[in-house]
């Protein structure tokens, strides 16, 4: 996420380094970097000049070039204000109403449908409401049926009326559906256009009126950089939405929409999406993309994401496992799969301080655990649960089954044992919390 911008920075902030004094020359001439960073991330020149001009008279007021560590002192400023740009801090959804109404709106293409089904999960399983998806998009068939594969999958009701091509009144009726069931929320995913248009805007202007929503969150590509501020600025003059919804910030993204958005509309990032996966959905923190954004890592994300997936009964249970020496690669396996919820490993590594730029050309792929899994899958039930019975012959057979080579299945035999000694060796006071942090295992059968 954002490296290249990471790296960017990193350069620029790079001609304080080791100075026990500066001089406000060269404070001016990093701030002058960083707005041509910002410029070439995609931000507007205005908005980067202003930013930067800001850095500078508070570097200087705060007399950075005669502190005893102006470096620290002059990247706690930078932090400081990209956190302000972006917003300043975390905004909570409003779900008031009976049923509470959620509008999503954007461009085709921004991952509206996607989102509305991430969000479904997310009010579901993290604020304990019944919500029901109303299918607003008449004019994609595809949008209709993706819809219901996503709500079938997080088991959530999805309302639809084929056929009917007025979605303003599929709207109305959906709200009255719920209100008829007793569903507490109503998230109506709506239709998009290649471009705004007159057209699409009346449409959606339309069933804002008649909805009247607790929330319109306008759903934005961030890879789109500029013209996806500009976009916004378009929907928020018609809808004077509530808050921004920033998708596939996993993919090749300069960073452009997420440092500008807030300062053109003035309304709140809300939340964050990267990837398919319906879990990979996170409130928006500015401070902490601006730590990333400075290498600082992001500690905080990656323990509520951990702590999201793994409680303290699996973490108690595993750790008993391990003082019995009855940890087998069924439990291995039960790991793996917790560790691929928590998303893109690349993504999570790089929350680490430090990691987002040592992995910058690391290539993680999403399929990581395939092999290791494919090698677990291929050993008998009893195989799995005693893993000791596994001899040379017992090895044949797995890597043929698997399709893996000898000396990978060696590899992740050796790595079984290595991490049992290891969490055995831990094992005591404390030891739970590290469970639920290694997920139970360590490497999970990746290369040393």
């Amino acid at each position: 996420m954002f490296e290249n911008l990471s790296e960017k920075f990193d350069r620029a902030l790079q001609v304080l380094k080791g100075d026990h004094k500066i001089s406000e020359i060269k404070i001016a001439e990093t701030a002058k970097e960083i707005r041509r960073v910002l410029v070439d991330a995609d931000v507007n020149y205005k908005i980067a000049k202003e930013f930067t001009d800001r850095v500078k008279e508070k570097a200087i007021g705060a007399r950075v070039h005669t502190s005893l560590n102006p470096r620290q002192v002059f990247i706690k400023i930078v932090k400081d204000e990209l956190t302000a740009l972006m917003g300043g801090g975390a905004s909570e959804i409003n779900l008031a109403g009976k049923p509470a109404v959620i509008l999503i709106a954007g461009l085709q293409g921004s991952g509206k449908t996607t989102f509305s089904g991430k969000l479904a999960l997310f009010l579901k399983s993290k604020k304990n409401r019944r919500v029901l998806l109303v299918a607003g998009d008449v004019y994609r068939p595809a949008a209709i049926d993706q819809l219901k594969v996503l709500a079938e999958g997080i088991n959530v009701e999805v309302y639809t009326e084929e056929g009917n091509k007025n979605p303003v009144q599929i709207a109305e009726n959906g709200i009255a559906y719920a209100r008829e069931k007793g569903l507490d929320t109503v998230i109506v995913d709506t239709a998009g256009r290649l471009a705004v248009d007159e057209q699409m805007m009346d449409e959606i202007s339309r069933i804002h009126a008649a909805v009247k929503p607790s929330e319109t969150l306008f759903v934005v590509d961030s890879m789109t950089g500029q013209d996806a501020v500009n976009t916004a600025k378009a929907f928020n003059d018609v809808l004077n939405f509530d808050g921004v919804v920033l998708t596939k910030l996993d993919g090749d993204t300069r960073g452009g929409a997420a440092l500008s958005i807030k300062a053109t509309v003035n309304k709140p990032i809300k939340f964050s999406s990267t990837g398919e996966k319906m879990e990979a959905l996170d409130v928006f923190h500015p401070e902490r993309l601006a730590d990333r954004i400075l290498g600082m890592g992001d500690i905080v994300s990656l323990v509520e994401k951990v702590n999201a997936q793994y409680d303290d009964a699996k973490a108690k249970e595993l750790e008993k496992k391990f003082r019995k020496n009855q940890f087998g690669f069924d439990d291995f396996l039960s790991q793996i799969q917790q560790i691929k919820k928590l998303g893109n490993m690349k993504d999570l590594l790089g929350m680490l301080p430090g990691m987002g730029k040592a992995l910058k050309d690391v290539d993680i792929p999403d399929d990581a655990f395939k092999h290791v899994e494919a090698i677990i899958k291929s050993m008998t039930p009893e195989e799995r649960r005693n893993p000791d019975i596994i001899n040379p012959s017992r090895k044949n057979r797995i890597a043929r089954g698997s399709g893996r080579s000898l000396e990978e299945v060696n590899r992740l035999m050796k790595q079984f044992e290595d991490m049992k000694k290891m969490m055995k060796m831990m094992s005591g006071p404390g030891a739970s919390n590290m469970m639920k942090m290694m997920g139970g295992g360590r490497g999970m059968g990746m290369r040393r």
